[in-house]
C-alpha cells in the first residue's frame, strides 16, 4: 500500500498544525522552512522509489522495525525535530499520510509568511538567474514571498507555463502558436464569409 497522495484532511491539518507551532516557537520561520524542506525531500524519495513508499506505509511492517530503519536512514541526514516527527507519525500508525500532512503544513505556512507556491515548467532547465527573475517578478505582481519548483515539459517548445494553486498560466510558444492559428484561421472564415456576401447581395 503505497502513501496517500489527497488533499489535507482533519487529520492532516491536526498533525501539521501541531508540528508547525513546535518548530515555529522553537526556531521560527527558518526552521518551519527547513523542516519543510526535509520532509518535502522524504516524499521525494517515496514519489520515486515505491519499495520506499510502500516501506513507509504498509502495515506488513511492525513500527519497531519501520522506526529502526527511519533511524538507521535519517539519522543524522535531517534535522532531530524532522527524525522526531516522522517516529511519532510511526508510532501512531499515520506514516501513510505523509504527504496530506505535508500539503496542510504548506498551506498554514502560506497563510502564516505570506508564501505561494509555483510550479514552473520550461522546455529547458532554468540557471539560477533565470530562476531568479520569475521569482522576483511574481513576487512583486503577487505581492507575496514566492518559492518556485521548477520543473521540465519536453512537450514545450519554448516559453514558461506557471500554474499557481489551480490556476495554470500558460506562456509557452506551442500555445502562443495555436492561439495565432486559431485566430488566423476565424478571421479567414470571416472574411470568406464577407466576401461572400458581398458576391451575393
Amino acid at each position: 500500500m503505497p502513501l496517500i497522495d489527497s488533499e489535507p484532511n482533519a487529520l492532516a491539518n491536526v498533525y501539521a498544525r501541531s508540528l508547525f507551532e513546535l518548530v515555529e516557537k522553537d526556531g521560527g520561520r527558518s526552521a518551519v522552512e527547513e523542516t519543510m524542506a526535509e520532509i518535502e525531500g522524504v516524499l521525494d524519495i517515496a514519489r520515486t522509489d515505491a519499495q520506499f513508499s510502500e516501506f513507509l506505509s504498509s502495515p506488513a511492517v511492525s513500527a519497531a522495525d519501520r522506526e529502526k530503519s527511519l533511524n538507521r536512514i535519517f539519522g543524522g541526514r535531517v534535522s532531530d525535530r524532522t527524525l522526531k516527527f516522522l517516529l511519532v507519525l510511526n508510532r501512531k500508525g499515520r506514516l501513510g499520510n505523509l504527504m496530506p500532512i505535508a500539503a496542510a503544513m504548506d498551506q498554514i505556512a502560506q497563510a502564516k509568511f505570506g508564501r505561494v507556491e509555483v510550479d514552473v515548467y520550461t522546455a529547458s532547465p532554468l540557471d539560477d538567474s533565470g530562476r531568479q527573475t520569475i521569482k522576483d517578478r511574481l513576487s512583486r505582481v503577487l505581492g507575496k514571498d514566492v518559492v518556485l519548483h521548477p520543473y521540465l515539459d519536453p512537450g514545450m517548445i519554448g516559453g514558461v507555463k506557471l500554474q499557481i494553486g489551480d490556476q495554470l498560466i500558460d506562456g509557452s510558444v506551442a500555445t502562443q502558436l495555436r492561439a495565432m492559428q486559431d485566430k488566423l484561421a476565424n478571421e479567414g472564415a470571416a472574411n470568406l464569409r464577407a466576401k461572400m456576401g458581398e458576391m451575393l447581395g
